[in-house]
């Protein structure tokens, strides 16, 4: 399911306990840096897969979704959109129950899919903010 209204959001944001990130980067400069610091700042667990790092933020990264070791509640996706429709493959084979496509992260077709796959999926807001929004 699309989640775009403010209550759907908030339910998701109060119910994920674990979150793969998808892209995330050691340099603290980069958004995914920032938005991940933050949501372990708020109470997340987070599981770096970027097949170019060998942790980030104290958590061992894993070079793709497959890898992950046991169950997440969410992926969040701080890649280009063309990298999308692989990422939901992932998501769907994992399984995994939500799917979050940050800032700027559109793929309306994968999108869809996903949520066809009973996926529910957030696109093109930022994690961060939203949980501020939200929930503070």
């Amino acid at each position: 399911m699309r989640l775009t209204e403010d209550s759907q959001i908030r339910a998701l944001l109060g119910r994920v306990r674990r979150i793969a990130v998808i892209g995330l980067s050691s340099k603290p400069e980069r958004p995914s840096y920032e938005v991940s610091k933050a949501l372990q700042g708020f109470g997340y667990k987070i599981v770096p897969v970027n097949p170019n790092e060998n942790a980030v933020l104290g958590e061992n990264a894993y070079e793709n979704l497959a890898r992950v070791p046991g169950a997440v509640d969410l992926v969040t996706v701080f890649r280009r959109p063309e990298y999308v429709p692989e990422i939901v493959d992932a998501c769907r084979a994992k399984p995994v129950a939500a799917l979050w496509l940050q800032e700027g992260v559109v793929n309306e077709s994968a999108a869809q899919r996903a949520a066809a796959a009973g996926i529910d999926v957030v696109m093109d807001r930022c994690m961060f903010k939203e949980y501020r929004r939200l929930l503070e």
